[in-house]
């Protein structure tokens, strides 16, 4: 899962970051670093739907899920590159529309067993996208 799948990370990344209310500093971040902090900001706002559909918050439960799916369209989604990710970058983009697709289901009908089944599904490509080493050789972002 080498960066090489992901088209002008830096800026477009940066700027979902930005967009989605993240309040990390982005400046200085390698490609790699950006992803990750997608996916962080990305996994909180997943456990915060979560949460607040358990506990019946019908307000803070659309705002977070509102930022998840932001985070997937505008920040993970946009920065494919099918041309140069191939068929990881194509599973990917089709991971990212299947749970936009269960939030908006999760969404409309409460239900915190769709967030639960997009979170674990996103876990582990967080922790893949972690395990490996940015373009400039550096380790990955723990």
């Amino acid at each position: 899962m080498g960066s090489s799948m992901f088209t002008s990370v830096s800026s477009r990344s940066a700027a979902a970051y930005k967009r989605v209310g993240t309040q990390t500093s982005v400046e200085g971040a390698s490609p790699h670093q950006l992803i990750c902090l997608l996916y962080e900001a990305l996994l909180g706002a997943l456990r915060q739907s979560h949460a607040a559909t358990m506990r019946g918050d019908n307000e803070t439960k659309g705002k977070e899920i509102g930022k998840a799916v932001r985070i997937l369209e505008e920040g993970l989604k946009a920065a494919l590159n099918d041309a140069a990710g191939g068929e990881l970058a194509t599973n990917l983009r089709g991971v990212y529309n299947y749970s936009i697709s269960r939030l908006t289901r999760a969404n409309i009908h409460n239900d915190a067993p769709m967030i639960q089944e997009v979170i674990d599904l996103i876990v582990p490509v967080y922790g893949a996208w972690k395990s490996i080493a940015n373009p400039a050789g550096q380790p990955a972002v723990s």
